[in-house]
Formats: structure tokens, C-alpha cells, sequence
């Protein structure tokens, strides 16, 4: 259920189209306001929740670490459609001055979150973790969910290619300049935790507080109600399949995603058998951020001159496929190096062009972040299947080998299947 577009002549400035483009400035600080949040996801992900759970639970790691990141991705799945769909209706008085509706959540999210994964380093047990991390999410996709909607809310849907690929470059620049924070340049967990909570707030405050952010007029702004809130959460296939179709597509690339990189540092350590794991990981994230820049903003630019999208998130899945397929035949090193630049250059593209195109499918302009919000379910729910895939797979169906193989099935489905969306070429 979804809210009816006002009619065009009374849109205001926050529901309208963008038609103006945005400036170099704007991009580089919604790039920094990104690289911020997701530095804060992916670090403890790939290195700080792991080494602290080895250290409190070295004989069960890898059923403890998908427990746990189990948990915050179903805390992600539930908070960032609801932070989404309150930012839709936030409407902020100060002075007799209507303030804007996004930014005040961008804002809190990162000061309540640095706080949080400073308290989860900390913790001694798995179940304080486990908290910790959950409390962590929640903050964390209050500030997604309204950095997300800025794309639609502000940007042309001519430029929304290219701008979509710089703001994709953090999801793997991130960890890069996390993994390289906590493990070249501090050492202890502690240490690492507190670092990460303060880049992250330098990094994304100033978008907050230095760009425009439209206000919503009262009039606009739909009753909130709890049923109807939890009801506008269903967006009906049959009314809009191609949104239907955007938000299948994208679950089954980021599960086939999940699968393949939660236990990438113990993949290196188990079944590579590098003689040093953690650094081993580093370089394979620094090829998979090099060549994830290289594709992300040139693949978005040539979306948005063509006016296709299609062909080239087909192309992405095909090549993300290969380099999964590359580490199933033959976990070794140099193949997982040249899987890792595979990876990058074809994750660079999905991103790019696949954020474009569900902003293309969006069914309201007045549920924008709410939306993006349900969208972004299909990138954090994975986070909490493929733990449950994973692990089994790995201790009992075959090990690295299956678990890679799988990815890249479910990777190329996942990428093909967006044939299925007709609006959009």
C-alpha cells in the first residue's frame, strides 16, 4: 500500500522530480557521508567481529560469527524501511522555520552509532556482541535509508548513473580504508572499534550539515499510525511488478554477495592457506576496491548516455559469476587474486547501474526513503540467510568449492532475471 503522488502542480520542492544537476561538491560530500557509514558496517563485518569472537569463542568462530551477524542483519532489515518511512513524514520546526526531513536522521544515526560500536568493543561475551552489533545496525541504516533517498530526492535521472556509481565506490572503499585503519596503522580491537566510530563521524556529518535539504510541508505529509505505517511497508507485486522484480533481483545478487565474502578470512586461513590471513584479505580487498573503481562511475555514465540499464547489470552478474567460479575450481592464491578484481569490476557496474534503475521503479514520490527503505531489505536479508546457507555448505556439503559455486548460480539468476522489468530498458 502506497501513497498517491500529489498532483504535479502542487508538488513542493521535496516531492518533486530533480531536474537541476547536482554539483561536484554535493557528489563529493554525500561520497564521504557514504564512506563513513559503510566503513562502519563492513570493518567489523570482515575484520574486527571476527578476530573478537575467535578470541572469546575460538572453537565454535564460524557459527558465532553468522549468529551474530545474523542477528544485526535482521535488525537491518526491520530499521531501515521503518527509519525510511519516518523520514518520508519527518517534518522539523525551529523558529517558525520548517528545517529539512533527511538529515536529521543522517545526523543521529551517526552520533548514536559511533556510540554504540564503541560500547560493542567492550564486550566479552557473544551475547554482548550480539547486542552491541544489533544496536550498531539499527543506527547505522537510519543513516542509509536517508542517504539513500537522496538520490531520488535530488538528482536528475540522467546523471543518476554516474552519481550512483561514486556513491557505490564506498561500499568497498570502506572497508579498504577501515581494514587498513585497524590492522596497519592501530593495533588491539578496542582501538580499531573506536577508530572506525570517529572516521565515521567526520566523514559523515558535514553532508548533514552543509547541503540543502527540502522540507516537507505539513500539508503533505501522510497520518502516522502504526497499522498504516507497518501496512505501507507492502508494496503489491501485481500493481508494481517491475518494483517487484527490481527488489527480487537485487536479494538474489546480494545473497549470492553474502555468501561469498562472509567468511572470506577464513576461507584464506582454512582453505588457501596463506601464511598470513589478515594481510592476505587485505590485498584481496584492495583488488576488489581497484577494480570496482575502475568499472562503477565509467559503467554508470555510458547507463546514462544509452538510456540502458538492463545490458549492463546482465553483464555485471556474468562477470561476478566467473570470478566466484574461479575461487570453486581452484582455491589457491593467485586465483583468488584474479578473482578479486573480477569481483570488483563487476560488482562496480551492478551497483552503479542497478541503484539507477530501482530509482526508475520507484512507485511514489511521497515514499521515496520508505521505498528504498523495502529495497534495502533485499540487501541486508541476505545478511542474515547466507550465514544459514553458508555455514552448513562449508562444514557439511563440500566446503569453499560448494559454497563458491553456489554463489555464482545464484549471482547469475539474480542478474538475468532483471529482463523481467519492462519499464525501464
Amino acid at each position: 500500500m502506497t501513497t498517491m503522488n500529489p498532483t504535479p502542480a502542487s508538488l513542493p520542492a521535496a516531492l518533486a522530480e530533480p531536474t537541476v544537476p547536482v554539483r561536484r561538491s554535493w557528489i563529493a560530500l554525500i561520497f564521504a557521508a557514504n564512506l563513513g557509514v559503510w566503513m562502519a558496517f563492513f570493518t567489523p563485518i570482515q575484520v574486527l567481529l571476527p578476530q573478537q569472537i575467535e578470541r572469546i569463542a575460538p572453537g565454535d568462530k564460524e557459527a558465532m560469527l553468522a549468529v551474530v551477524t545474523g542477528l544485526g542483519a535482521l535488525a537491518a532489515v526491520l530499521a531501515n524501511p521503518l527509519a525510511g518511512a519516518l523520514s518520508d513524514r519527518t517534518v522539523i520546526r525551529l523558529a517558525n522555520r520548517h528545517l529539512g526531513r533527511r538529515h536529521v536522521w543522517t545526523a543521529s544515526g551517526a552520533v548514536l552509532g559511533g556510540l554504540a560500536l564503541v560500547l560493542l568493543a567492550r564486550q566479552d561475551t557473544i551475547a554482548g556482541v550480539a547486542v552491541g552489533w544489533v544496536a550498531a545496525q539499527v543506527c547505522f541504516n537510519a543513516m542509509l535509508a536517508s542517504l539513500t533517498a537522496a538520490i531520488p530526492d535530488r538528482v536528475p535521472v540522467a546523471q543518476r548513473g554516474g552519481v550512483s556509481g561514486w556513491v557505490g565506490i564506498p561500499q568497498a572503499l570502506g572497508l579498504v580504508v577501515g581494514a587498513v585503519l585497524v590492522t596497519a596503522l592501530l593495533t588491539g580491537n578496542a582501538a580499531g572499534y573506536a577508530a572506525i566510530a570517529v572516521a565515521m563521524l567526520l566523514l559523515s556529518l558535514p553532508f548533514a550539515l552543509l547541503t540543502a535539504d527540502d522540507p516537507l510541508p505539513r500539508e503533505h505529509r501522510s497520518a502516522l499510525r502504526l497499522r498504516g505505517l507497518l501496512a505501507s511497508m507492502w508494496i503489491s507485486p501485481r500493481r508494481h511488478p517491475d518494483f517487484a522484480w527490481a527488489w527480487f533481483t537485487r536479494f538474489l545478487v546480494q545473497t549470492g554477495n553474502a555468501l561469498g565474502t562472509l567468511y572470506l578470512l577464513y576461507f584464506l586461513t582454512d582453505g588457501v592457506r596463506v601464511a598470513d590471513p589478515e594481510g592476505g584479505l587485505l590485498v584481496l580487498i584492495l583488488l576488489y576496491t581497484l577494480g570496482m573503481m575502475v568499472t562503477a562511475v565509467v559503467a554508470g555514465r555510458l547507463s546514462d548516455r544509452s538510456g540502458r540499464r538492463k545490458v549492463f547489470v546482465i553483464t555485471s552478474g556474468l562477470i561476478m559469476a566467473v570470478a566466484a567460479l574461479l575461487l570453486a575450481v581452484a582455491p589457491v592464491w593467485p586465483m583468488a587474486v584474479a578473482a578479486a578484481l573480477l569481483l570488483g569490476a563487476g560488482y562496480g557496474v551492478y551497483l552503479a547501474v542497478d541503484a539507477a534503475l530501482i530509482t526508475q521503479v520507484l512507485p511514489a514520490a511521497t515514499d521515496r526513503a520508505k521505498d528504498l527503505g523495502v529495497i534495502n531489505i533485499a540487501n541486508s536479508a541476505p545478511q542474515v540467510l547466507g550465514p544459514a546457507i553458508s555455514a552448513p555448505i562449508v562444514v557439511h556439503l563440500g566446503g569453499y568449492p560448494t559454497l563458491y559455486a553456489v554463489t555464482a548460480v545464484v549471482t547469475l539468476v539474480g542478474s538475468v532475471l532483471v529482463l523481467k522489468i519492462k519499464s525501464v530498458p
